[in-house]
């Protein structure tokens, strides 16, 4: 049993490589380990690792980025030494058509760590990870072509992990009253070199059961986990809304909503707003 550091000690600790070295014992994930001090994103750095021939596995972790990115384009508030910013490359040559749900390998091992420190975090479509009502997480795919329909998966998360949950409100800006951090809910802060290790533990861990299984036990776990299956919402495109009702995801990883005329409706790139 691993002894947690005093709050004094973990609020703005930066991260250990030679730490999370030791702790992994990685199959795939983690045997190439990268650490910055700061950068662009930490998926940018990884696709250009792997336009040079990177291993399947590779990670890039930061302390800081200049220009984080959520969903959507979306920027994401990456201020240095409290969150956990990270890429992982996965699936080289793999085809295109098959990357979709790779997504969904990050929110469940950002979860899986999340699980380890006494909490209950949920997932909403597609990648938010949730504690409460609130976002202390997510994950971006991003897909690097290698050849003719075939590529690897980049699969960045980021989580809020010590961040000051006020600076990070103000930060985010209109839906800044849904954000939080994992050391808010949780009470104390979070050593981050250990929440990284065991969330590369994990999604080593799915990652192999994939490569094994397929998509259907990712799939099936992170329904159980999924918040917005049965709810009615309200899906905002650029120039039109919907409402309707989740009913779930299809073998792709898309949303399906049945709207409130009947029709089938596939989520691509809308905003999703629960209603109840």
């Amino acid at each position: 049993m691993t002894t947690a550091l005093r709050p004094a000690d973990t609020k703005r600790e930066r991260l250990s490589i030679q730490m999370i070295r030791r702790t992994l014992d990685p199959v795939t994930v983690g045997k190439h380990l990268y650490l910055f001090d700061e950068v662009e994103s930490t998926n940018a750095v990884l696709r250009d690792l792997a336009r040079s021939g990177a291993a399947e596995g590779t990670v890039v972790l930061a302390e800081s980025q200049r220009r984080g990115r959520g969903r959507l384009g979306r920027p994401w508030f990456s201020p240095p030494n409290v969150n956990l910013y990270a890429a992982v490359l996965l699936g080289q040559g793999l085809p295109l058509k098959e990357a979709g749900p790779l997504s969904f390998i990050g929110s469940l091992a950002v979860s899986d760590a999340i699980r380890e420190l006494g909490l209950f975090p949920a997932i909403k479509w597609p990648n938010d990870v949730l504690l409460g009502r609130d976002k202390v997480a997510g994950a971006l795919l991003e897909w690097v072509p290698l050849g003719d329909n075939i590529g690897s998966a980049v699969v960045g998360v980021g989580v809020n992990l010590n961040v000051d949950v006020e600076l990070l409100r103000r930060a985010v800006g209109p839906d800044g009253g849904q954000a939080t951090s994992v050391a808010a809910v949780l009470g104390r802060p979070v050593d981050r070199s250990r929440f990284a290790a065991s969330f590369l533990g994990h999604l080593d861990q799915w990652w192999c059961r994939y490569c094994h299984e397929g998509i259907r036990p990712v799939v099936a776990a992170w329904q159980n986990r999924d918040i917005l299956t049965g709810r009615r919402v309200e899906l905002r495109g650029a120039a039109s809304s919907v409402e309707g009702r989740v009913l779930g995801i299809d073998p792709e990883g898309h949303l399906i909503v049945r709207t409130t005329i009947g029709d089938l409706h596939v989520v691509l790139t809308e905003d999703i707003r629960v209603l109840d």
